[in-house]
């Protein structure tokens, strides 16, 4: 498997992944393509943070971490992250995730913030978000509103998070 940053050449393959992978989701509305091609033009953007796993030369996974704040301190968005649904299950998320990670503590981020699965997420060290002192957003289930440390020696956050808008929120 390679993880590579996406290239504009990526983007058509990446809305139909992604549209294909969220297509049955349990907790999806269907836009998440949309989401990733309005975030990619907008101010919270980092192509640096839009990954791609490829597996034998065709795209199978996707994720892209966006710019967001904790109160007044600048933290990261993971949203979405997509596996193709023939793909699932052979830790391609979870090598995304950890690929993302360490991309985003190098570059200087100390926080990543998710809302997802309580089962999978913690498995990758997220935990509940209240615990930081982060205010859940309104109608969010706090045990899906997660975030991860990603630098040990960051200084606490708290407060509400602002998403970027195109998220909506």
């Amino acid at each position: 498997m390679l993880i590579r940053q996406e290239t504009k050449d990526d983007h058509a393959a990446v809305h139909s992944l992604v549209k294909t992978a969220f297509k049955y989701a349990e907790h999806s509305d269907g836009s998440e393509h949309c989401l990733v091609d309005a975030l990619r033009k907008s101010s919270a953007f980092i192509p640096e943070l839009s990954l791609v796993a490829e597996l034998d030369g065709k795209l199978a996974g996707h994720i892209m971490f966006t710019k967001g704040l904790a109160g007044s301190r600048t933290v990261l968005i993971l949203a979405p992250l997509s596996v193709l649904p023939e793909f699932q299950n052979r830790g391609i998320g979870t090598a995304l995730i950890k690929e993302g990670h360490m991309k985003a503590e190098a570059m200087g981020y100390d926080y990543s913030i998710v809302v997802g699965s309580e089962t999978f997420y913690p498995r990758l060290g997220y935990i509940k978000a209240d615990t930081l002192g982060l205010k859940t957003p309104d109608g969010i289930d706090p045990k899906n509103f997660m975030a991860i440390k990603l630098n040990k020696n960051a200084g606490n956050i708290s407060g509400a998070v602002t998403y970027p808008k195109e998220f909506g929120m």
